[in-house]
């Protein structure tokens, strides 16, 4: 293993406390909801991230009192058990473990059903409920709660603890006067606001043995009236004088702003550091960021430059989770890229599983079934087709060429990325390139003969000679004018020149379209909608943006996409119309009108529109597949080919193909 000079400061050693970690990367708690399903899923999920060489863990967020429940319980003396077995078999990887312990106030639900808990009663806006204001008896039965998870946490084998104090949750609510209005002791000034936090540190530290690492996250809440960079700077010098903490971790954001938690593929690297840097200047004890950083380069410069001691990569490594290790042995351009779509690690939480996952990496969080180390070289080698150079056929051809078969993928297009190379095209989504861009090192490196402008034929493919043939070919836009709220209604005019769709437009060869007015028809409410209008605003066309839906992109709600993306639509004066629908198109103007009232209703109305662009579900293109079933032994079809759906699915079911054959 070799330290390199642009990585020589993130692969130092660090003690914190009386715990020496390995070096100076670190995955910052982040909810999987994996015990939800067994510990046994949430043990995998850590121990390849271990093995890839991350210095410490911070165990996602662990619920210290009933009054706000979480996948994993302190109070939960079973569940205690299995957490503590599966500390002892983490121990070993050489990886630390910090574990975060948290409340969340007025954003969870009691275990019993009853109001949450709050400094106030300052409902949520996140659970549409008015929390209970604390009394002092409960207050102290938070302190106790508190304390007596750190010791039972030291007990299981913990290295150390973080109580979480920001992101709104309740030690936050009682920092924050826009949570906090209370006129009792823990209430008004900033002293005040702040003794919930030091009452729990000064309970832990009493707690816990001399020398077992306490810290805090903390930092800004982007709240007009809240926790400030300042309040933040000054509560870091409160617990420094009173010897409570050994390291602080700060971030930023709140439920009132979600995505500045975890922001998406438009934020650069290191997006929280303008905001979280003037905090760690004023810590002298150990300091954490993070903020969409993805390469230990990058962490190496934040530490080179003074502005922290460790650094948060947590979503890297769910995208990868030996970024470290192949880092270390050379192999940095092999890690493979977070996009910061959050469709898995974040949405993934409130999806039908209720687990982690993620978008470029298929493997995340289900490792007890599915996992890249697990992948073992084919008894017998095949000669392999693949047919189609997207993101599905791209990683089918790659899975099966790491498994030794002799692997041929055929492009019809001049360059491999299929509709990733469309989504690029919007400026906060050029990002999304950059796992196709690894994608198509990966096969180059592995061997894959790769034909460009190769369209084949069925006969073609059948004179190939592959033992196994896996369809990848995407699928097509549809403009025939049938929306999904209105089937029998099709929109007149939808045959006209002027009426595109998302990929007419997206490859950029329609110039005229610039300064215009553009009626954009989103039938499916995804990342399609909001790259579309984004690369129409930024050509100065005057938008109007119809849709079936109840808000703007509803599929991407728990991805924290939405609110950033219309924070920067609405400076171009997009107009957004919902539950509503095109009734038909004209030469220059569109008739546009509700989904639950007939086209003859007088809220139908006239808009501009020189040009129309329709977004709905697209066709498979699986006419190869099916001239081939019954005249080839092993053919596979994957992604969409088989069902347009989004780039999570086409991701799983190339990984899944290629690792079958």
């Amino acid at each position: 293993m070799e330290t390199g000079p642009m990585t020589r400061h993130v692969l130092k050693p660090i003690d914190i406390g009386g715990v020496t970690i390995r070096n100076r990367v670190v995955r910052t708690a982040h909810g999987t909801r994996l015990a939800y399903h067994s510990f046994e899923d949430l043990f995998e999920f850590h121990a390849p991230r271990a093995r890839g060489g991350v210095g410490l863990t911070i165990l996602e967020l662990m619920s210290v009192h009933p009054s706000s429940p979480n996948s994993l319980k302190a109070w939960s003396d079973p569940q205690q058990e299995e957490y503590g077995r599966m500390i002892d078999r983490l121990k070993p990887l050489g990886m630390r473990l910090f574990q975060q312990l948290w409340h969340g106030g007025q954003h969870t639900r009691t275990e019993d059903g009853s109001p949450s808990w709050s400094a106030s009663d300052t409902p949520s806006p996140f659970i549409n409920a008015v929390p209970i204001a604390m009394t002092r008896a409960m207050i102290d039965e938070i302190v106790a709660s508190f304390a007596l998870a750190a010791r039972k946490c030291e007990r299981r084998g913990i290295d150390g603890v973080e109580l979480h104090g920001c992101h709104g949750y309740l030690i936050q609510q009682f920092l924050s006067p826009n949570t906090n209005r209370r006129s009792d002791d823990y209430g008004g000034s900033f002293e005040n606001r702040a003794r919930l936090l030091v009452e729990i540190l000064k309970a832990v530290r009493g707690e816990v043995s001399p020398g077992f690492p306490v810290g805090v996250r903390l930092g800004p809440d982007e709240t007009a009236g809240g926790v400030s960079v300042d309040e933040s700077r000054a509560l870091v010098a409160l617990l420094q004088d009173q010897r409570l903490v050994d390291f602080v971790n700060v971030s930023i954001g709140s439920y009132q702003n979600f995505d500045r938690i975890l922001a998406g593929m438009y934020e650069p690297a290191g997006y929280e550091l303008p905001r979280s840097v003037p905090v760690t200047r004023v810590a002298t004890v150990a300091t954490i960021v993070t903020g969409r950083i993805r390469t230990l380069e990058e962490a190496d410069q934040i530490i080179r430059h003074g502005d922290a001691d460790m650094v948060g990569m947590t979503r890297a490594h769910i995208a990868d989770p030996h970024i470290v290790r192949k880092t270390m042995e050379g192999k940095a351009a092999q890690v493979r890229p977070c996009i910061g779509c959050n469709q898995g690690c974040l949405a993934g939480l409130f999806g039908p599983e209720i687990r982690v996952g993620c978008t470029v990496n298929p493997t995340a969080g289900r490792e007890r079934t599915i996992s890249e180390e697990r992948v073992t070289i084919a008894k017998h080698p095949k000669r392999v087709l693949v047919v189609g150079g997207g993101p599905a056929g791209m990683e089918a051809a790659r899975l099966a060429a790491i498994r030794g078969h002799k692997v041929v993928l055929a492009e019809a297009r001049p360059r491999l990325g299929g509709a990733v190379n469309l989504a690029a095209a919007a400026t906060s989504r050029a990002g999304i390139r950059d796992i196709t861009a690894w994608q198509e090192s990966e096969l180059y490196r592995l061997g894959v003969e790769v034909r460009l402008s190769t369209y084949l034929e069925a006969d073609e493919v059948l004179t190939e000679g592959a033992g196994t043939v896996i369809v990848a070919t995407g699928s097509t836009p549809r403009l025939d004018g049938i929306q999904a709220m209105n089937p029998g209604e099709r929109i007149e005019g939808a045959e006209q020149p002027h009426v595109l769709s998302s990929l007419d437009l997206m490859e950029g060869g329609v110039q005229a379209i610039n300064g215009k007015s553009v009626l954009l028809a989103d039938d499916i409410g995804h990342y399609e909608g909001i790259a579309v209008s984004e690369y129409l605003i930024d050509r100065g066309c005057r938008v109007t943006y119809v849709s079936r839906h109840i808000s703007f992109a509803p599929l991407l709600e728990t991805s924290a996409i939405n609110e950033p993306m219309l924070r920067r639509l609405s400076s171009g004066g997009m107009e957004i119309h919902l539950r509503s629908r095109v009734i038909s198109i004209g030469k220059d103007t569109a008739m546009i009108g509700p989904t639950y009232l007939p086209a003859t209703s007088v809220q139908a109305r006239r808009i501009e529109a020189d040009f129309a662009v329709l977004i709905s579900p697209n066709r498979g293109n699986s006419e190869i597949f099916h001239a081939l079933v019954g005249h080839h032994p092993d053919i596979r079809i994957v992604g969409d080919a088989l069902s347009p759906r989004f780039l999570p699915t086409a991701m799983q079911e190339g990984w899944l193909a290629g690792n079958a054959v």
